[in-house]
């Protein structure tokens, strides 16, 4: 494939990334590619981190880490913040109160980027769409790449110097916080629902950190959104997308995808189901009609694909017992869909961080399809409090609940971990939360019966029940 180096005004000048983690060091191995004076400073201190700082300084980057970090008396001439770092930090504020501009990692490699980019954001599927616009992109001949929240930064590709036709960019509102003239060929909003809210003081801060998405297009780009919602005036061109509505451009009727009366795909001839999914083809299918790519080759490439690891994802059927990964489900509309997803008796595992939100608003659907509910993490309490009067067990990790479940579940049932919040009580990411869950459930496995622990030794918290 082709390449190029980059060129930019970043050759020569001063500049600090902070945040040592996978977009920083994409951020500041790109700034040494340009040509800048890079120190990185992150606040932590960990062996990983300190492992991540013996690279990039053998790389030719000054790092600071801890305490030295936080107090880096240097002024420089422009800061890259990674999305994950909250502003009110005091390693973001050592760099803010001395007035150097602060970017984000996204809006770095924008500054960087020669082709389109496709930018998706909303509350839930944003990954599964990422990988769908990226398959059907590159089926109908275009050299594609998926980067942003997915998990390569944009940084880490326009730091391969590689020749790309389209960017595939997820999303997330942490990154949009800090653009400057990041500007998307094609902005999908696929949804909006409570989330983080741990770290926006409303909905309406979290949602204007989202809506930014669209905030440079022109008369020139496109917009993709679900009919009816309530978005400001947009300056872009409009493609609208509905599951319950015929009177969008892309619509949902019986298994089929309609655009303006045409048939693109029958999702039964797909390993893909739901209005969710739905949803998320439809998203994709708008960017390619914005891009005037061939439908039907955009409609052949979705073939085989499966949604990634983690998301309403049957690991095991154990004694006629269903075990469903969910872990992905990091806020209470993906929890629900997940329920609603599910045919018959269910015993859901659920709980974990507290974001700041209520899982009271999701109770009568809890209420009328669950069986019982195991609940861990930092939130078990709370939302037990919010579910009453479901029968629910709380418990001290997870491993506990699957034992736990596996003792309640009969034959017919389907045990689903859908935590509605996300990890980071308990484990390092949603991966290693999904990974832990799939593990524990083999063990069980493995013992060739769901109710035998074997040499497990289940510890509950007294069981709170109305």
């Amino acid at each position: 494939m082709e390449t190029t180096t980059p060129t930019s005004s970043y050759s020569g000048r001063n500049t600090v990334v902070l945040g040592l983690g996978r977009s920083g060091m994409a951020a500041a191995r790109l700034l040494l590619r340009c040509g800048a004076v890079v120190t990185i400073c992150d606040s932590g201190d960990s062996a990983a981190l300190l492992e991540r700082a013996a690279m990039l300084h053998g790389e030719g980057a000054l790092v600071l880490t801890g305490a030295a970090a936080e107090n880096d008396p240097t002024r420089y001439d422009l800061a890259i913040l990674s999305p994950g770092i909250e502003e009110t930090t005091s390693l973001v504020t050592n760099v803010t109160r001395k007035g150097i501009p602060l970017i984000g990692e996204l809006e770095l490699a924008f500054t960087l980027c020669k082709c389109p980019v496709v930018a998706i954001t909303g509350t839930n599927g944003k990954t599964t769409t990422t990988e769908l616009t990226n398959r059907m992109l590159s089926g109908a001949g275009f050299r594609t790449a998926a980067c942003g929240n997915i998990g390569t930064p944009m940084s880490e590709l326009m730091g391969t110097g590689e020749a790309w036709d389209i960017l595939v960019a997820e999303v997330s509102s942490f990154q949009l916080e800090r653009i400057v003239t990041f500007r998307p060929k094609v902005a999908l909003w696929l949804n909006l629902s409570p989330n983080h809210l741990d770290r926006y003081p409303s909905m309406q801060e979290y949602r204007e950190a989202k809506l930014r998405i669209f905030e440079n297009q022109t008369e020139r780009d496109w917009s993709v959104v679900p009919s009816g919602e309530e978005l400001p005036a947009l300056k872009s061109r409009r493609i609208t997308f509905s599951t319950t509505s015929m009177e969008a451009d892309l619509v949902l009727k019986g298994t089929e995808i309609q655009h303006r009366g045409s048939v693109l795909l029958d999702m039964a001839r797909t390993k893909l189901s739901g209005p969710h999914n739905a949803a998320n083809l439809m998203g994709a299918f708008g960017c390619g009609i914005a891009l005037g790519v061939d439908l039907k080759e955009m409609a052949a490439a979705v073939g085989d694909y499966t949604t990634p690891p983690h998301r309403c994802e049957t690991i095991s059927e154990i004694g006629g017992i269903r075990w469903i990964n969910d872990s992905k489900a990091t806020n209470l509309d993906a929890l629900e869909q997940a329920i609603r997803s599910v045919k018959g008796p269910l015993i859901l595992i659920a709980g974990g961080k507290d974001k700041g939100f209520e899982f009271s608003p999701i109770a009568p659907l809890v209420l009328d399809r669950v069986s019982s509910a195991i609940l861990i993490g930092e939130m078990r309490h709370r939302i037990a409090r919010d579910w009453e009067p479901l029968p629910v067990t709380v418990v001290d990790s997870l491993k506990d609940a699957v034992i736990l479940a596996a003792d309640m579940a009969v034959p017919g049932s389907t045990v689903l971990f859908s935590p509605g919040t996300s990890s980071f009580d308990m484990f390092r990411d949603y991966i290693e939360r999904g990974e832990s869950f799939r593990r524990l459930v083999n063990e069980i496995s493995l013992k060739h019966s769901p109710v035998d622990t074997g040499d497990f030794h289940l510890t509950v918290s007294e069981p709170t029940r109305s």
